[in-house]
């Protein structure tokens, strides 16, 4: 994969952000000062062992979970000093999520499911059915537009999720384990699709996985482990 050497301001820096949490009265410390920067058109990968606080950080970089200090800049902009309105505005205009499950509504079909965050955002229906269909075209789901999540096979229901997350031309993707639950060669398809789309649109990526051979395969690696970050040469997990 070729690696990109970005000059645009950062989509998201995360700065000196701590975490900790009680149990009983022992403290955790899950974050310690751990800062990055994710840059247009990045994949990142976020690896460390179980329990190291990756999905944490996913949180408090996707403005679900406030740090108990250190800032998250979106595009440059200090979410710490905005309200909860303004923070839920990021979410839906500049932001994308996939999840280890799809988390589809199962009652609508998968453009549907596609087209109701772009309605949610204030697209017309037409407008939004015809970006749903496009991505999922781009995802290999063409003749699978109006078959519904039960109809669909475990792969087919992520690439979902991931239309639905880029549906919105979101800035930010933040992925937790998004290939976790599939079969190894299921697995390298919804891979091998995902980083497509994020080379094609251009967004920013921060993908949480356990997967030390998908995680060579991304632009940038991030370690999580003992509260810090430090950045790992791809080229060494292969």
């Amino acid at each position: 994969m070729q690696r990109h050497v970005e000059t645009h301001v950062p989509i998201l820096q995360l700065e000196g952000l701590q975490r900790s949490f009680h149990q009983g009265s022992r403290e955790i410390r899950v974050l310690d000062d751990a800062s990055a920067v994710l840059n247009p058109g990045q994949a990142v990968a976020l690896v460390g062992p179980s329990g190291a606080g990756k999905s944490t950080l996913l949180h408090i970089a996707g403005l679900l979970e406030t740090p108990d200090s250190g800032r998250v800049l979106v595009n440059g902009q200090d979410c710490a000093r905005m309200n909860d309105a303004e923070r839920t505005a990021v979410r839906r205009d500049e932001m994308g999520f996939v999840y280890q499950f799809h988390q589809l509504l199962p009652e609508f079909s998968a453009k549907e499911n596609v087209v109701m965050p772009q309605m949610i955002q204030g697209k017309t229906k037409r407008a939004a059915g015809k970006r749903a269909a496009e991505m999922l075209g781009l995802l290999g789901l063409q003749s699978r537009l109006n078959h519904r999540p039960a109809e669909l096979s475990g792969g087919e229901q992520q690439r979902t999720a991931i239309a639905r997350a880029l549906a919105n031309e979101p800035r930010l993707l933040l992925a937790d384990e998004p290939t976790g639950n599939l079969d190894p060669s299921t697995s390298e398809r919804v891979f091998t699709d995902l980083i497509n789309l994020i080379e094609h649109t251009g967004v920013a990526a921060l993908i949480a996985t356990h997967n030390m051979e998908l995680a060579a395969r991304m632009h940038r690696v991030l370690r999580l482990a003992d509260g810090r970050l430090t950045e790992l040469d791809p080229q060494a997990l292969k």
